[in-house]
């Protein structure tokens, strides 16, 4: 019987099995085709789940597309009928939602204290509103680079040659001469293969992190890092695990759960990722790089290193924590710095190998590949920086003993705790409480009332000569809340008297606005 029922069937197999041998040499035939084959087949093999998913959703949008779309009812019996003052009472009656809240009391005044300057900025710049020289120790001015003749002659040399604007992106037509020079002078003093230039420093960042890390990928990442990192991530969709702010123990067990849970559901070997700051944004904290090298060598990681802080301030000449650290840069495979910062000019870039610059320049860097390129003035001013950095190595040392300056006036100041590494350009101090951490779940601190209070102490010191800032952030939006801070930027333009007497109005201001308080 089971033989007889083959036979009767056999044809029937072999009519099926020439028809999907037809179908499967039609659908090839079809431009594109084998990029939706290849894609279906690695979709079905991470993940079945979803590619029984995206066939429902195919179906549903044909059956949409071919459903009849004369099936509504036009004659109208059905609708309600309004009379011209009906409907014209409506519309008077109707009120739009607004496209934002209004701003608070406290977020208007908070708007309103920004400081203004005017003419250039620098070390002493003067406030539009007062007319008043002050001390400035919040703009990133770390090697004192703002300002410098020899730049702004470089500079105003180049605009009379180039002009001002790119006029379009560095794929397409915006890529000058001046551009390459300085994406290889960055990976020349940095001792990699090659440099990217981006022409906005935040997006740099947000930018090489989905270049290279895609859905089903693995981030491992510090808790705490800034707000371009996180976005980068989101973007990225990849598979994240966190750990604790500057807690290479807690990274190194991460890593090892990472690789448990890969081998538990006997998971596919994927790329894998660490991303965190050389020094953090956010406190001032500054990681053990040599440590990380370490972990990323041993778990076989590749590593995005964000330092738009520590470039241009940590090592000898600037280059960073691979020179402070003596790690070859090379051992870093996404190098990510500040041309803004670092430079004082504008920008970001991302150094490492020849594959990986090469990479995000095929479509792959969106804001590289979208945004246009940075007017050919700054980029000469990135490269003089450069070259003054590598000529002058004493100006960090200078920056190093203002850094010292500050913070042994401040750690005297009673009602404050200083934040973040002892080396560091930038640094926090937050008010004094019993709970010291930086970055809390669930905090135990009344968050606006200290943002007032430092924002009153920001104030004093302004009236008092010494321009500040409070710490910024975006506050529902962050990953992470942070505690509330001022935040100080230690720059070499000053000198050591100045600074202890700028840091000296500070703490004046702390005590007179903490006494009121009590």
């Amino acid at each position: 019987m089971d033989s007889s029922t083959s036979v009767a069937l056999e044809p029937v197999l072999s009519f099926l099995a020439f028809s999907l041998s037809k179908l499967e040499s039609g659908f090839y035939r079809i431009p594109g085709s084998a990029v939706v084959a290849r894609y279906v087949k690695s979709s079905h093999q991470n993940d079945p789940g979803r590619t029984i998913l995206e066939l429902i959703l195919v179906i549903f949008a044909i059956r949409t597309l071919l459903q009849s779309r004369t099936r509504t009812d036009r004659s109208g019996k059905h609708f309600i009928k309004f009379s011209e003052k009906e409907i014209d009472e409506l519309v008077d009656e109707w009120v739009p939602e607004p496209l934002a809240q209004p701003l608070s009391e406290w977020e208007q005044r908070d708007l309103s204290s920004v400081p203004v300057i005017s003419g250039p900025n620098g070390p002493k710049p003067k406030l539009l509103a007062t007319g008043k020289i002050v001390t400035n120790l919040a703009s990133f001015n770390f090697a004192g680079l703002a300002g410098n003749e020899k730049v702004k002659e470089r500079a105003l040399e180049t605009l009379q040659k180039y002009g001002l604007g790119s006029c379009g992106p560095p794929g397409f037509y915006g890529t000058i001469d001046v551009h390459l020079d300085l994406e290889r002078e960055i990976a020349g003093f940095l001792g990699t293969e090659a440099s990217i230039l981006y022409s906005q420093g935040f997006s740099t960042i947000s930018s090489v992190i989905p270049a290279f890390c895609k859905r089903g990928d693995i981030i491992v990442a510090d808790r705490s890092v800034n707000f371009a990192i996180q976005k980068g991530i989101l973007i990225s969709r990849s598979t994240v695990r966190w750990f604790d702010h500057n807690d290479l123990k807690s990274l190194e067990d991460t890593l090892v759960s990472v690789e448990k849970e890969r081998k538990k559901r006997k998971g596919p070997l994927t790329r894998r990722f660490i991303i965190t700051e050389g020094i953090f944004e956010r406190d001032g904290e500054m990681v053990d790089l040599p440590k990380l090298v370490e972990l990323k060598l041993k778990y076989k990681y590749r590593l995005i290193l964000d330092e738009s802080i520590s470039f241009g301030t940590m090592g000898r000449t600037g280059r960073g924590l691979t020179e402070l650290y003596n790690v070859s840069a090379p051992e870093i495979d996404m190098l990510v710095g500040s041309v803004a910062n670092g430079l004082c000019s504008a920008g970001g870039f991302c150094a490492g190998s020849s594959i990986v610059v090469d990479h995000q320049q095929r479509i792959n860097g969106t804001s590289f590949v979208f945004s246009a390129s940075m007017p050919a003035l700054l980029a000469t001013s990135g490269s003089e920086a450069i070259t003054f950095l590598r000529n002058n190595p004493s100006v960090l040392l200078n920056l190093q003993d203002n850094i010292r300056a500050i913070r042994a006036v401040l750690e005297k100041t009673e009602g404050i705790t200083l934040l973040g590494h002892r080396a560091s350009p930038i640094i926090h101090f937050c008010l004094r409480t019993q709970q010291q951490s930086l970055a809390v779940t669930q905090p135990t601190y009344d968050y606006e009332a200290e943002e007032r209070i430092l924002q009153d102490i920001v104030d004093d010191s302004i009236a008092n000569g010494v321009l500040l800032t409070r710490a910024k952030h975006l506050r529902g939006q962050e990953m992470v809340e942070s505690r509330p801070t001022i935040r100080i930027a230690a720059t070499a333009a000053l000198s050591r008297k100045e600074v202890e007497k700028a840091a000296g109005v500070v703490k004046a201001s702390v005590t007179r606005i903490l006494s009121k308080r009590r």
